[in-house]
């Protein structure tokens, strides 16, 4: 298979950009961009798996309203989780969520009043959080997984994950190459 055919079949599972952790982006120029709303996953993007907001989540939530941000939560996780999480960071969120599915992102814009062209997303899956992201013309953002220790399933899609991370590094690093060389 030639790359062409490798960056079609798997360019909607690329993300638009990557960052160390949710901690680590830059949303003040973001902001200075015209972004008005963030989407973010809650486990293993802000918080390993299951854990309370710790200081570090509520003092960055705390920033992002100072700077003007709405923020939502969008899990596929129970009301429960998600309620508390959200409740401790002051943010609004969506539990169940269905993603990949479009409707959580679209309900997570609504909440906020926002709209794709001025949404991001920040979150940790490329099969689940990305592609849904993409899918609801939102920009992405793929964090590292904060804890290595996850459920049998996240496991298995961490392997093919790793299979279309390495096609979007490749295509990345050609993209460089032709603009060093243009």
């Amino acid at each position: 298979m030639g790359t062409a055919e490798e960056d079609d079949m798997l360019k909607i599972f690329y993300p638009d950009n990557e960052a160390e952790s949710a901690y680590s982006i830059d949303y003040e120029g973001l902001f200075k961009k015209g972004y008005r709303g963030i989407i973010y996953d809650v486990d293993n993007t802000l918080v390993p798996h299951g854990a309370v907001a710790d200081q570090r989540a509520i003092e960055l939530f705390s920033k992002l309203r100072g700077l003007g941000f709405a923020t939502a939560l969008l899990s596929n996780n129970k009301e429960p989780r998600v309620k508390s999480f959200g409740s401790q960071v002051g943010s609004r969120y969506i539990f169940k969520a269905g993603k990949p599915g479009r409707a959580g992102y679209a309900k997570a814009m609504e909440l906020m009043g926002t709209c794709p062209e001025n949404t991001l997303f920040v979150g940790d899956q490329l099969f689940t959080d990305v592609w849904g992201a993409k899918r609801a013309g939102i920009v992405t953002y793929l964090v590292r997984p904060i804890h290595p220790k996850e459920e049998i399933q996240i496991v298995l899609k961490r392997q093919l994950e790793r299979v279309v991370l390495f096609f979007y590094h490749k295509k990345q690093q050609r993209l460089r190459n032709e603009k060093s060389r243009g």
